[in-house]
């Protein structure tokens, strides 16, 4: 079994920064793209960066400039650096892979999400 655990959530004020991170465990074979998605009350769950094994970046426009994705293949971790927070950034933020197990096939994966509060 498979699971993705983040942390680094919590309130920040506006201008803060915050680094949100996602360990993916299990009997893990290989990870493919990983990402970070949001979810704001009332809203679609959306893009906010993702990454390639090999490191190609892709953010949504409201966050470049702002946020960096990085991971770290040795350890099966995701981070998302969130720099200039707005309150429009208000979000639950959730990790994402394609992974692929010793039993199993690519298939993707959520983890349970994070709470990311930017308010003054």
């Amino acid at each position: 079994q498979v699971q993705l655990v983040e942390s680094g959530g919590g309130l920040v004020q506006p201008g803060g920064s915050l680094r949100l991170s996602c360990a993916a465990s299990g009997r893990i074979f290989s990870i493919y793209a990983m990402g970070w998605y949001r979810q704001a009350p009332g809203k679609q769950r959306e893009l906010v960066a993702d990454i390639t094994s090999g490191g190609s970046t892709n953010y949504a426009d409201s966050v470049k400039g702002r946020f960096t994705i990085s991971r770290d293949n040795a350890k099966n971790t995701v981070l998302l650096q969130m720099n200039s927070l707005k309150p429009k950034d208000t979000a639950v933020y959730y990790c994402n892979a394609d992974i692929s197990t010793l039993f199993t096939g690519k298939k993707n994966y959520w983890g349970q999400g994070t709470q990311v509060t930017v308010s003054s």
